[in-house]
Parts: C-alpha cells; structure tokens; sequence
C-alpha cells in the first residue's frame, strides 16, 4: 500500500498545503499512518481561480466521455491498493471498501455513458419561433464528502461534475484525505485537464467555509451533518446558489407481523451493524410489531451477539473499528445518556478493552420514540428497539422525526409494503432488503435530511444552468413597432 506524500491537489498541482498538519491513523491500532498539511484559505483561492477550463466545456460529450470512462478503469486496476488505503485510514472492512471501490469506477462509468446519450429538448411550437432547451456547465463547483465512504462519495460528486464540464473543488473530511488524494492521481491520469480538479483537505471551519464562500464557485454539493448543512444553506442563500444537501438520519427499519424471521433479522443486523453504524442511513429504529416482540428482540440480540468484531484488513471481520478514538468516545457516551434516559442494554455497550476504536454491536430497549437517543443521530452501532401496536401506530412513529432519508420494510405482503412504504416519509425505501444502492437511481432526503437529488441520469444536469433559446421564425418584424 503506498501512502501519498505530504502534498495536496491546488489546481492540478501537487505541494504541501498551507494549513495545519493532520495526522491521519490507522483506527485498528492507533498507529500513525501519515501527515498530509491541510489547504488554506489561500490554496482554496488558487484553485478556483483556475479550475474554469473553456477547453474541458467545449469539448464534445463523447469526448469528455472517453476521459470518465479512463477514470473507471483506472480505479479498477488499482482497485485493491484503493482498498487498503481506505481500510487503513477509516477502519473500514476490506469487504466494505473493495465494494465502495467499485462504487466508485461504475461511478465513472455510468455518467461516462449518461453523459454520450444525453439530449437537450425541442420544446413544443407556441408561436412564429422554434423553442430549445439546452444545458451549460456552472463552472466551478465544490464537492464535500464526509469520512465513512471517501472514495465513493467523490465519485458521486466528481464525475457528474466534470461530465457536465465544471471544475471542481473536493474538500474530504479532514481525518481521511487519503483515498481522495490517490484518486485523484487517477483522474489526471486518465486525462483530465489538470487545473479541473483540487483536493483540499481541512477542517469545514476553515478550508469548507473558504470554499463555499468563494465568489467563483457557482454550486456546492454536499454530505454530512444536519447543522453544517445549515451553515452552509444561510451562506448559499446570500449567494443565490444552488447546493445539493445528503444529510443525517435515524432511519426507521420495521418489522411487520408476517415477516420472515431469517430474513428480517439478517437485514437488521445488516442495516444498522455493517460500516460499525457509520452510514446516515443505517436502520437505527427498529420497530417490532408487538405480538412478537420478544421473539424479534431475541434473534437480533443473538445475531448481534456472534458478529465478529476486528480490525478491518481482517477477512472475516464483520465489525470494524469506529473511525476515529474521538468518535469511539463519542458513541459510547451517547450509549451512557441512553442508559440514563432509561434504556436497558441488551447486547454491548462498553468499550472493549482492544487496542483500537472499536465499540461492539449494541441494542437498547425500554425508550420511547421521543427520547433523545431515538431521535438524535448517533453514527454507530447502536440501535433501539420500539414495539408498536398497528399500523397507525406504526406509521405516526416511523414519521415522528425531524429526519427523512431511508426506511425499511420486512414482509410477505406486497399491499402492505406498499402501502407503508408510501406513508412513510423518506427519501429511499427498501422492501424485504436493505442498504442496496444503483448510481442509476436518484437518491435523495425528505425534512432535515437533505435537499435536492444524487445520482440517477438526471445527477447531471444538478451540476448545471438550464438555458432557453428561441429562434424567430417570421419573414416581417415585430408587430408592436408598427
């Protein structure tokens, strides 16, 4: 595994960042893995000042295709060092980021071909003129991603951004800039101009802050927390710019009265466990219809019981380590305030006495949908159990919070999925799976989970300004100057 020097991308040049060192560590074992100095206000300056490329824009689609579709493959050659890299810096399982690799080069791909096939429209006569829609880059756009799936979320930033021609400025969270600075590489590699894109990593209150308050970058796309998208929608506002906003949730997974046992439980644990709970839309609320609650509560507690926790380039890890000991600290103080709100501790909730940031898989019963803990998102291996009594009940708790961004439904009836499934209020809806994700698939968040959409064919064209054209069809000129 090589680890990138102390440089960052400004304006497709590598030098060390103007900003504070950061140490990134391997959570597994609380080892150093590399310094990398943060961007500045200065760099981020650089960078938007030369991102806007006339030549990249001008390009014909099929040849700025021909360049993504390099990207994919050159992320599938280097595919398992990618890996590593991010195993190394985030915790995360191998399984989990070859799977965010390969995310990753489709990623490319997708929009390589969505970009060859996209039309403008031939809007319908009204009158002595013929009526075209068409679409144009922005410019310059930043990209923000968070830490629990580098790789993948720079994909889905990037590639439509530069398939709509834009340049772009990736800010990645400032604990894991690794995998973004390797893929990086690889873009330019592949040959795409180098000043399109800078990777600027820092902290949001410094480099993210210089990036979104830049008077040249025209779009902001970004993932993470409720309150720093908050921040960042008051400065769009005073810019009149558009952002595109993934943001937290405490997602609610249900389980109906028929479901199959196997089946819902495997999917749970799925749901809320994979990633070590580190995904805003992992399942956190699990309801239990009530007539079988005992018998749901022992499954999970059993299955959540014999995952394997351990250090992510470990194959048969199931639960790796927390990202960060800060992060670690977190969650379990959080799983402290769950037991002084009440909550009954099923399975886990202490840290273990391993060397690294590890928490183990945790279920809490005995609160109420209204407690803080199932309503505030705690980004880890924790989830709650709430009975409910029918549907109704169901429903009007599912729904009882500020978030909106996922759900799941375990059944063998398709009208009841339905049914739920429409009355639940949530971006992304899974029936009888979980945590399943197509680049073809729009994505996107209801209430304070996100505004606008990722993703899906149309990903485009939310990285660029629509224009009308209207050509004069008439011989004679206006009426109205007579």
């Amino acid at each position: 595994m090589t680890v990138p020097a102390d440089e960052i991308l400004v304006a497709g040049r590598w030098r060390r960042g103007g900003g504070a060192p950061l140490e990134c560590v391997d959570p597994a074992t609380g080892e150093p893995l590399a310094v990398v100095h943060a961007a500045s206000a200065r760099d981020v300056d650089d960078a938007a000042q030369a991102a806007a490329v006339p030549e990249w824009a001008a390009l014909l689609p099929h040849e700025r295709a021909r360049v993504l579709m390099r990207v994919g493959d050159l992320i599938e050659r280097d595919a398992d060092e990618l890996a590593l890299l991010q195993t190394r810096n985030t915790g995360k399982a191998l399984r989990e980021t070859r799977a965010l690799v390969a995310s990753a080069a489709a990623t490319f791909r997708f929009y390589a071909a969505a970009l060859e096939t996209m039309e403008t429209a031939l809007t319908p006569q009204r009158g002595p003129y013929l009526t075209m829609s068409v679409y144009e880059p922005i410019g310059v756009v930043g990209a923000i991603t968070p830490w629990n799936s580098p790789i993948a979320s720079d994909a889905q930033k990037i590639a439509p951004a530069l398939a709509a021609g834009n340049g772009v400025l990736l800010k990645p969270a400032e604990a894991t800039p690794l995998v973004s600075l390797a893929l990086a590489r690889l873009v330019l590699e592949a040959g795409v101009p180098a000043p399109l894109l800078s990777v600027l990593p820092g902290s949001g209150s410094v480099v993210g802050d210089a990036l979104v308050r830049h008077p040249l970058v025209g779009k902001v796309a970004f993932t993470g927390g409720t309150s720093t998208g908050r921040a960042i929608g008051r400065i769009a506002a005073e810019k009149i710019m558009p952002v595109t906003m993934e943001l937290g949730g405490k997602s609610p997974t249900i389980v109906c009265p028929d479901a199959s046992a196997e089946q819902a439980v495997a999917g749970i644990l799925y749901g809320i466990f994979s990633s070590t709970g580190q995904s805003c839309i992992a399942g956190s609320r699990i309801f239990l219809p009530a007539a079988r609650y005992d018998e749901f509560r022992d499954l999970l507690v059993a299955g959540a019981s014999r995952l394997r926790l351990g250090p992510g380039v470990a194959g048969d890890t199931q639960v790796a380590p927390l990202v960060t000991f800060a992060h670690r600290d977190r969650v379990a103080a959080l799983v402290d305030r769950a037991r002084e709100e009440g909550a009954r501790v099923l399975c886990g909730g202490a840290v273990p006495s391993s060397a690294g940031a590890y928490y183990p898989p945790t279920l809490l019963e005995g609160l109420p949908n209204t407690s803080k803990t199932c309503q505030e998102e705690i980004f880890g291996p924790v989830g709650v159990l709430l009975p409910y009594v029918d549907e109704d009940d169901l429903v009007r708790q599912a729904n009882d919070s500020v978030y909106g961004l996922a759900c799941g439904i375990w059944t063998a009836d398709y009208r009841r999925a339905w049914r739920i499934a429409r009355r639940v209020e949530a971006g992304t809806v899974w029936i009888n799976t979980y945590k399943q994700f197509s680049i073809s698939t729009p994505f996107s968040g209801m209430k304070e989970s996100g505004l606008g959409v990722d993703k899906g064919r149309d990903g485009i064209l939310g990285y660029m300004r629509q224009k009308s054209v209207y050509w004069g069809l008439d011989e004679g000129p206006l009426p109205w100057a007579g």
